[in-house]
């Protein structure tokens, strides 16, 4: 039996994505190149093929290829993958994310800074 189709982009489509994001519009040869490891052509048109019926991407003619457009912005990606990571193992707490993150990452004191910096400002936003 086939495994359901993750509605957030796998690891690998993340990559895909990024090049997106990074380059506009691209084929499957232009994306393939762009990859760090070697693929073969049909391993990256099979996964374009996936993340166009998950809606992750566009497609449109050009010749007898498609140019692959990203749907979304990098933020809105990452905020949909973030909320559900939120929701699922952190029950919604922020607190309890934002400490998990701090251990896990150990921010330099530069890091520090600018995450306070995030904070005060998301305040004076009254968000």
């Amino acid at each position: 039996m086939a495994r359901p189709a993750q509605p957030h982009p796998t690891p690998g489509e993340l990559e895909v994505l990024r090049i997106l994001w990074d380059r506009g519009p691209a084929t499957v040869r232009e994306v393939m190149e762009a990859l760090p490891n070697e693929r073969a052509y049909t391993s990256v048109m099979s996964l374009l093929n996936v993340m166009t019926e998950k809606k992750l991407v566009t497609r449109k003619p050009e010749g007898r290829a498609f140019r692959y457009t990203a749907k979304t912005l990098p933020n809105q990606t990452e905020g949909k993958i973030l909320g559900n990571i939120l929701d699922r193992v952190f029950e919604g707490s922020a607190s309890a994310l934002v400490a998990r993150l701090l251990e896990q990452s150990k921010p330099s004191a530069a890091e520090l800074d600018e995450i306070r910096k995030l904070i005060d400002d998301y305040k004076q936003r009254g968000d």
